[in-house]
């Protein structure tokens, strides 16, 4: 072969690489995606988990575990802000009892760190657990890392993500000013350092590099209460919409697709379900989902 037909053969490659992707995805078993529904907010949580495997098929004997809730905000309970805190609780208990060694919880804030912590309950729910670390983020341990992404290049990720066994990620579910939504992909803005504002100049492609880089073993989105208006931040009660209803899946682009219709949207709505997607990293066509209603 010479220069010029490896060049062509390499670049159409390149091209078709996406579309290879997609289609042995597609050549896979159907993503599973568990609904759970009730007022029992641990009770479903532990529905949902289990109608995907149980935590025992993500977490081993001895795994250090991160469990990654969306806590950064300044705001109650009520405000679906932040996940809820005993969906959280309900997550950690099972890592517990899968054996895990030690879990650690925790976010980097948008608004005052110690504020969130305790206005959001989460710490106050974990506190007194054993093998449980609720502690707020510290700057030094940021690490920067080579992604080779399409819009990042590199990026300081918190090294205590880089260093567990196993990442659980658990978003609420809520409106967003920029990116419509945030579910899952975006709740990996939380292990991120920098300047994190530099993202939202291609925010979906960048959302994709971090999570092509990071992957969710396990997603599990809070719908208890959806903000459904003024997000990510919210404060007013009349955009809280309850749904009692907790979503697991392994595919973090299925949990996500599957929770924009929650708001009366589609996946292709969302520009960085649309992005991950085309990258290979799950499903987002719901006739290709297997969901469970538990």
């Amino acid at each position: 072969m010479n220069r010029r037909t490896f060049i062509k053969s390499a670049g159409v490659a390149t091209a078709l690489a996406p579309v290879l992707i997609r289609q042995a995805f597609a050549a896979k078993e159907p993503s599973l995606l568990a609904v759970a529904e009730g007022t029992d907010y641990p009770a479903i949580t532990r529905k949902a988990i289990n109608a995907v495997g149980g935590m025992k098929r993500y977490v081993k004997a001895g795994d250090v575990v991160v469990v990654k809730p969306n806590m950064g905000w300044d705001r109650s309970v009520e405000q679906a802000a932040n996940t809820h805190p005993l969906v959280v609780r309900a997550i950690v208990e099972e890592c517990l009892s899968a054996g895990a060694k030690k879990v650690k919880v925790f976010d980097y804030t948008c608004n005052d760190a110690r504020r969130c912590y305790v206005n959001s309950g989460i710490e106050s729910a974990l506190k007194g657990m054993k093998r449980v670390e609720c502690k707020q983020i510290e700057p030094e341990r940021f690490k920067k890392v080579l992604l080779n992404g399409q819009f990042l290049k590199e990026w300081e990720l918190y090294d205590e993500v880089l260093s567990a066994n196993v990442f659980i990620n658990v978003p609420v579910a809520k409106h967003h000013g920029l990116s419509k939504l945030t579910l899952g992909l975006k709740n990996i803005m939380g292990i991120m350092g920098g300047n994190r504002g530099f993202i939202h100049r291609n925010l979906d492609t960048a959302l994709a590099d971090v999570n092509s880089y990071v992957r969710s073993h396990l997603t599990i989105i809070d719908a208890t209460r959806i903000l459904t208006a003024h997000g990510p931040q919210g404060g007013n009660l009349g955009d809280v919409k309850r749904l009692d209803k907790v979503i697991a899946s392994a595919d973090i682009v299925a949990a996500d697709a599957f929770a924009t219709t929650l708001f009366g949207m589609k996946p292709l709505d969302i520009p960085a379900t649309l992005s991950a997607y085309r990258r290979g990293l799950g499903e987002m066509n719901l006739d290709r989902i297997r969901i469970v209603r538990v």
